[in-house]
Parts: structure tokens; C-alpha cells; sequence
């Protein structure tokens, strides 16, 4: 079986682009515009953005989620100053080392958290030990929390206000990784600026390609002090694309008509329904290692399970050791209930 017909629950990254999407690319492939961002396409894009968010903001289009965060720290943190992160975020465990390159060096703290989400108190406990004015000691200059989490969890409004407090306490930069940002919105059903800005984010890294675009995301500015930096920095970090017009289209149309939230809200009914039928299965339930949110769960399966998943054409991550059976499942804009349905009879006919 080929890899283009395998059902995936590997990534929401493996997902295609949707329809509009590609559409949007081939509309704004039509004749000359103004390149590097000057183009019309571009500043249509960044005031949707601000009509999306109810407020004046900057909005950069980048071709990565990790050129999204790392440019995003580097503007809010120095080379010799610490980042104070979840020890499972995304930008100490999957970006090889990027945020440390792009900042110059600057240091990530890593901290406890359940269901990947930072503790306020543990993050005041950390820094409460802090001497900013000891030469000798690194100084806390930034935040980073990721929303969704790498645990598939969603930080509320009054979670993320929780850290922006102690972020405006300190006076240290609040930095949130969204790449699955519109997952988070969907499930809380809020307004995108009460886990924003309301909640004390001065950047926001606003993801579209786990969620049907081709290779997209925007580095917000709710803090616009940063932003002209920011403009230097992205051209030095090679990711000021000549033609930012067909960056911008994916964003432009994503937001138009609610499609990144129908697209963010289909995917996580997908996961949904997949979570509620593995743990009523009679014959062996099994265990969700966390509250399904959005998109993303966490389960353990037998060897079993596994190995004929993956012969009926499904993939998927098996995180750690097989024997250990410890599996993550994603779903995706396209995710079908046929798709999940055929998982659930291989789970149960496999015992």
C-alpha cells in the first residue's frame, strides 16, 4: 500500500492542503505583485488578523513553525538570557537546538507541569530564586507556553492570564507557540484574543500548516515594540521570501469565513470520537493518558494492536520502546469517521 493511501494518524503535518487553500494559491498566481511583503495580498492578510484578534498587531508570514518560535524568542530575549519553558515543549525537544542558534545562545529552563501545561506557581518558584542583577547568574527574559500542548491539553483564559501574570511581574517577554493554535480556539469555543492578548501574550506564533496549509504560519505581534527588529532578524534568518504573496494567501484565506476553526473543530471531533470508542471498548479498554482537548491523544496499546494497525494501512508514532506499546494519535482537518471507525475494529478484534 502506497504511502498516499494510508490512513494517517501519524501527524496532522502529513494531512494535504485543503481545497480553499490550494485554490487561494492558484487565484494569487495571477500576474506581477510587489515582492518581500509589499504586495496587497500581505496587508490584506495582516488586517484580517487584526479584525480577527479586535486589535492593533503586526503579522509576519514564515514558512515554519520553528522559524515562528525561534525569530519570536530572539526578539525577546538576548544571548545571555534564559527562557523559561515546559520540559516538554516543543522548542527544547523537536526544534535540533534552533531557539539556542537564533537567540544567540540564550538558555531554556526547563519546568514540571501536568499535562504539559506550565504551573504559575512552579514558574514563580523558579524565578522568585532568580538575581537578574548577579552578573554571574543568567537573567529570565522570556516565557514560552505552547498552545495546544505537546500532551494534547489546552491551556484556558484564565490559565494562559495566569502566566501572563507572572510574566508582567517580572517584566519578562510572554512568547505562546500556536501551532495548533486553532485547535485550542475551537475547543474552547473563545474569542482568539481572551488567550492572547487579554491574557498578557506579547507574541504569538499563529500556525496553519498542521491544519491544511502548505507551508505557512504568522509571527503576531501584540507588542509591537519588537516588531521593526523582528523585520531585521527574519531577513537574517533567511526567511523573508521574495514572493510572501503566496505565504499570504494561505493565511488570508485560512481565516476568511471561519475555515481554520471548521477545519481546527472537525479534526478535533475526529479525536474525539477516536478517545470515547477506545475507552468503551468492552473487551479491553483503554487508557487516555490525558484529557482530549483537541487533536492529539495519548494511549497504550499491546504489541498486538500495533502491529495489525499498522498492516491495515495506519500510521502512527509509537513513542518509546514498541514492547512498551506507548502510541500517539493525531487527526486532521480530512480525517474521516470512516477512518476512525476502521481503527476501533482493529483495536477490538485485536484483543
Amino acid at each position: 500500500m502506497s504511502a498516499i493511501t494510508r490512513k494517517n494518524f501519524a501527524s496532522d503535518n502529513a494531512a494535504p492542503v485543503c481545497p480553499e487553500l490550494m485554490d487561494a494559491l492558484l487565484q494569487e498566481n495571477q500576474g506581477p505583485a510587489m515582492g518581500y511583503g509589499n504586495d496587497q495580498t500581505t496587508i490584506q492578510m495582516e488586517k484580517q488578523l487584526q479584525d480577527l484578534f479586535g486589535c492593533d498587531l503586526r503579522a509576519f508570514p514564515v514558512a515554519t513553525g520553528t522559524a515562528a518560535n525561534v525569530l519570536s524568542l530572539s526578539v525577546l530575549t538576548p544571548s545571555y538570557g534564559s527562557v523559561y519553558c515546559h520540559k516538554l515543549a516543543h522548542i527544547e525537544g523537536d526544534e535540533c537546538g534552533a531557539p539556542e542558534f537564533y537567540t544567540g545562545g540564550a538558555k531554556l529552563v526547563l519546568l514540571d507541569g501536568d499535562a504539559g501545561k506550565l504551573d504559575p506557581q512552579v514558574l514563580e518558584d523558579a524565578l522568585s530564586r532568580t538575581d537578574p542583577e548577579n552578573v554571574h547568574h543568567v537573567p529570565p527574559k522570556a516565557i514560552s507556553i505552547t498552545q495546544t500542548t505537546e500532551c494534547g491539553t489546552v491551556y484556558t483564559p484564565d490559565e494562559v492570564a495566569a502566566v501572563g501574570q507572572v510574566a508582567k511581574d517580572y517584566n519578562l517577554g510572554l512568547h505562546m507557540d500556536g501551532a495548533r493554535f486553532a485547535n485550542a480556539v475551537a475547543s474552547l469555543g473563545c474569542h482568539p484574543s481572551e488567550i492572547t492578548w487579554k491574557g498578557g501574550v506579547d507574541i504569538l506564533s499563529f500556525g496553519a500548516t498542521k491544519n491544511g496549509a502548505m507551508a505557512v504560519e504568522a509571527v503576531v505581534f501584540f507588542n509591537q515594540e519588537k516588531a521593526k527588529e523582528f523585520e531585521f532578524r527574519r531577513k537574517r534568518g533567511a526567511h523573508l521570501f521574495s514572493k510572501s504573496r503566496y505565504l499570504s494567501a494561505q493565511l488570508k484565506r485560512y481565516v476568511e469565513d471561519g475555515l481554520w476553526l471548521e477545519m481546527a473543530d472537525h479534526a478535533n471531533q475526529m479525536a474525539t470520537r477516536l478517545a470515547t470508542g477506545l475507552a468503551s471498548n468492552n473487551e479491553n479498554p483503554i487508557v487516555i493518558d490525558h484529557s482530549v482537548d483537541a487533536n492529539i491523544l495519548f494511549v497504550t496499546l499491546s504489541e498486538k494492536m500495533i502491529t495489525n494497525l499498522e498492516e491495515d494501512g495506519f500510521l502512527f508514532y509509537v513513542m518509546g520502546k514498541r514492547s512498551e506499546g506507548n502510541v500517539r494519535l493525531v487527526t486532521s482537518w480530512n480525517t474521516t469517521e470512516c477512518e476512525v471507525d476502521r481503527f476501533l475494529e482493529v483495536v477490538k478484534i485485536s484483543g
